[in-house]
């Protein structure tokens, strides 16, 4: 198929993840998890768009053992076409790299197979030979500057065709933070419920900074068991005009941060490097868990994802069922 075509000579074979395009083969290279999975996504997407179905495998680099490259890139029984996503590259076993070497020289032009790496020096002797071969490659840089995740978001916007300000990307981002899979959820939601172009008051009903400090202090009263000021902030809030979205959502994130920290621990995982945390979102998380255990933070996440689905559409008193989660994650924060 014309759409699985390698990078022709004279064409630059490094681009951007959004402009990711099937091929026999890709490399996207880069540790920002959320950009691997759109570009994986699209390319997923334009094979079954070109022929109405995709026979999809994963490979995992890491625990990789010879011969399953060629097993995975074997013509289907019902005869769609496969593709074939391989994941931690950065981490690749010696029989991945010996596969893999042989497999690029020689590529099957009927299948797509995505290498997903995430960045360092091991597997450098393959990134040189798709190097040499022009092998089409998209960047999944990681965004660390408050200006980089702003032209994210911006991107986010101009790419589903949305007119917004740019003092408007502005203000989300300072009032959401830089984590890219919460600025993308972000900026999702204004598309999802702004009618028309975004603006700041669109943001700031959503995100707005006065808002934003409500809903943390009300998520860090919630978390640390203190019913009483937890439920006398969300009543004031409400009464005073609030919207309950940005609340909940403050209080969703709240539990997300405390579940990552969580589960990092004991498991090798480095909160900042790999779960891409702030410090202080890491020191304070791991303070906060002195009180909770996985079981009970699980069923606070449920909690709020239920009022969450209430707030928006499903209930008619969203300030009660903001109300009711708020009161049940503080007493799950007590043990009851």
């Amino acid at each position: 198929m014309a759409t699985r075509s390698p990078a022709r000579s004279g064409t630059p074979a490094s681009a951007q993840w959004y402009e990711a395009q099937p091929a026999p083969v890709v490399l996207l290279s880069g540790p920002e998890e959320l950009l691997v999975a759109r570009a994986r996504d699209a390319i997923v997407a334009h094979v079954r768009a070109a022929s109405g179905a995709a026979d999809v495998h994963v490979l995992d680099a890491s625990a990789y053992t010879a011969g399953q490259l060629r097993i995975a890139a074997s013509p289907s029984l019902f005869g769609d076409p496969a593709v074939v996503v391989v994941e931690q590259a950065q981490a690749m076993s010696d029989d991945f790299l010996a596969d893999a070497l042989a497999y690029v020289a020689q590529p099957d032009p009927e299948v797509v197979v995505v290498i997903c790496h995430g960045g360092g020096v091991r597997g450098k002797k393959l990134l040189d030979a798709i190097s040499a071969a022009r092998i089409p490659t998209y960047a999944c840089t990681a965004l660390k500057k408050e200006g980089e995740v702003v032209d994210f978001a911006a991107g986010e916007f101009r790419r589903a065709g949305r007119r917004v300000g740019a003092d408007a990307v502005r203000a989300m981002v300072a009032a959401v933070g830089t984590d890219v899979a919460q600025v993308a959820a972000a900026c999702s939601q204004l598309m999802t419920d702004v009618t028309g172009t975004i603006d700041e008051a669109a943001v700031a009903r959503y995100y707005g900074t006065r808002v934003n400090a409500t809903g943390f202090a009300v998520a860090d009263a919630a978390v640390a068991g203190s019913t009483g000021e937890a439920l006398a902030l969300v009543r004031h809030a409400i009464q005073t005009g609030t919207d309950p979205v940005p609340l909940v959502a403050a209080l969703a994130s709240k539990l997300r941060v405390l579940a990552k920290v969580g589960a990092a621990r004991g498991r090798g995982i480095d909160p900042q490097r790999d779960l891409k945390l702030a410090p202080w979102q890491v020191d304070k998380a791991t303070r906060e868990l002195r009180i909770w255990n996985a079981e009970r933070l699980g069923q606070a996440i449920e909690a709020v994802a239920a009022a969450d689905h209430e707030i928006k559409g499903a209930s008619r008193a969203p300030g009660f069922a903001l109300e009711r989660a708020v009161r049940r994650v503080a007493e799950l924060a007590s043990g009851a």
